[in-house]
């Protein structure tokens, strides 16, 4: 895919954190692997623009290593993460965080949601980690959240919000959809009351017939 394309992909995803109310105004970001003039990095989400009116010139390539040409813009203040994510997980091709509703007031009990629901298993595990609570755009935040994604491909974020990875956008951004219907699901099983869990049993049998869920 050339870098024009590239930027156009994002810009429309971005758009798509707004209409598909997973993020509101700027909050959120999204990149995707990439190279530039034979440097490994990605491309990602410039930081203070109004997602509606993003062109492809002002999304940002930061090399692996962290660095950005500062006179063609900033990028999104939480491109750290984002890089400790594709430094540390291999097969990370694209990362989307979002503020959305549910998934925030869920991370706001800085606590992982059990396998009340089989679907948990889409992130990768028998729950879906809740990483501990650091400012944001700061190495603390990455590190907590490398923890949380630890055999995972999505985690919440303490009193913040979303992230999810994928082989591409495509997959990242259905995964937080999943990740945020499951959050919304969970917010009202516990009005009723404490769900019933899933065995660990249970799970493993689910987590094994997931490894083909998308190919079936």
């Amino acid at each position: 895919m050339n870098l024009i394309k590239l930027s156009k992909k994002i810009i429309r995803y971005t758009k798509k954190l707004n209409s598909t109310n997973l993020s509101s105004l700027r909050s959120g970001n999204v990149s995707i692997r990439a190279k530039k003039k034979g440097i490994n990095g990605f491309f990602i989400t410039p930081s203070g623009v109004n997602y509606s009116s993003l062109k492809p010139k002002d999304i940002v390539f930061v090399s692996l290593k962290g660095r950005f040409d500062k006179k063609k813009g900033k990028p999104s203040s939480e491109w750290r993460f984002h890089q400790d994510i594709y430094v540390n997980k291999k097969d990370a091709k694209a990362i989307v965080h979002a503020h959305s509703t549910c998934a925030t007031a869920v991370s706001t009990h800085q606590k992982s949601i059990p396998a009340f629901h089989y679907m948990v298993g889409v992130a990768g595990g028998e729950d879906i980690k809740c990483a501990k609570y650091a400012t944001f755009g700061t190495r603390n935040l990455s590190r907590n959240i490398l923890s949380a994604l630890k055999n995972r491909s999505a985690c919440l974020m303490s009193n913040h919000g979303q992230i999810t990875f994928g082989k591409n956008l495509d997959n990242a951004f259905e995964l937080a959809q999943e990740v945020e219907n499951i959050c919304h699901q969970y917010i009202n099983a516990i009005r009723i009351g404490i769900p019933k869990l899933l065995s660990k049993k249970e799970m493993k049998i689910v987590l094994d017939k997931m490894k083909n869920y998308k190919k079936d």
